[in-house]
């Protein structure tokens, strides 16, 4: 029997016994779309977890419990390296152009956009922590912000109703099932992280539910990815170029920074209560915006 939900303006909705949305009419469809499907694993999704959660489960092991894990030093280094002339080349004079030209209105929409669709990847894992209030709460800030906040535009879950941004990923997740860290990387491209949040990283590119809706949705996580990295890198220049360019060993700084933060994350502190640097925030988020497009 098929229970029909018929909403006092459009648009309206098929409720089927299955948990399947049909959309018959409205601007509600990628909110339907987006939350059926970042609640349904398939099967190789599933297969595509537990490979993941095998390898991480080989991370390697330091030998002394207080220090960082960096075996791969040498190579990280070198990454490093790649990274801040690449920072240097494009992406700092990239930002600096795109701040000094869009509207900064224009520039805060288009971040909201990508963070917005990176929610359903939020509510998804906050299910498979166990974290049934987090869930609930990004799946009300998401459909508000997709009725409301006109697809994302805007954020009025956070500024009318409370609901401020709870992101996490796959490397939470894991975490959160007793995963090791591993070892300390950084890799072209990818920035800092380690091993299990590599692997983390990897699952969120491959089971992103919004690359899965419609080839129009993907465009539009696409088109919102850029402008958002960019943005963070210009709002935040003076605090990247410190870290960058005008630390004498960026590479240490930038590496502790991040282990640190990640730890009180993970262990729910309150970082501003011990000395938490911002910069893990922001580099994190850059690559992740950047990442998220697949």
């Amino acid at each position: 029997m098929r229970l029909k939900k018929y909403c006092a303006s459009p648009p309206v909705l098929l409720f089927h016994p299955i948990g399947r949305l049909e959309l018959i009419t409205g601007p509600t469809w990628i909110v339907s779309r987006i939350i059926v499907h970042s609640m349904r694993l398939k099967s190789s999704h599933l297969a595509f977890l537990a490979v993941a959660a095998l390898v991480v489960s080989a991370c390697s092991v330091p030998t002394d419990e207080g220090a960082i894990h960096d075996p791969y030093e040498s190579f990280n280094r070198v990454s490093h390296t790649f990274n801040k002339g690449a920072d240097r080349v494009l992406v700092r004079p990239l930002s600096q152009a795109y701040g000094a030209t869009v509207p900064n209105p224009v520039r805060r929409s288009l971040s909201n956009v990508a963070a917005h669709l990176d929610e359903p990847k939020s509510v998804a894992n906050h299910v498979l922590q166990g974290d049934v209030e987090s869930a609930a709460h990004s799946f009300l800030r998401f459909l508000v912000n997709s009725t409301a906040g006109v697809v994302g535009l805007f954020d009025p879950a956070a500024g009318g109703f409370g609901l401020e941004r709870r992101q996490t990923g796959f490397g939470d997740t894991l975490a959160a099932w007793g995963a090791r860290e591993g070892a300390y990387l950084e890799l072209p491209f990818a920035g800092p992280s380690t091993e299990r949040d590599f692997v983390g990283l990897i699952v969120d590119v491959a089971t992103n539910p919004v690359s899965h809706i419609s080839s129009d949705v993907a465009i539009l996580n696409t088109a919102s990815t850029l402008p958002a990295a960019l943005n963070v890198r210009y709002e935040f220049s003076d605090t990247v170029d410190s870290v960058l360019h005008d630390s004498a060993d960026s590479y240490a700084q930038l590496r502790l920074s991040y282990i640190q933060n990640r730890k009180f994350k993970l262990n729910q502190q309150d970082p501003d209560d011990a000395g938490h640097d911002h910069f893990e925030d922001l580099y994190d988020e850059i690559y992740e915006e950047l990442y998220d497009e697949f």
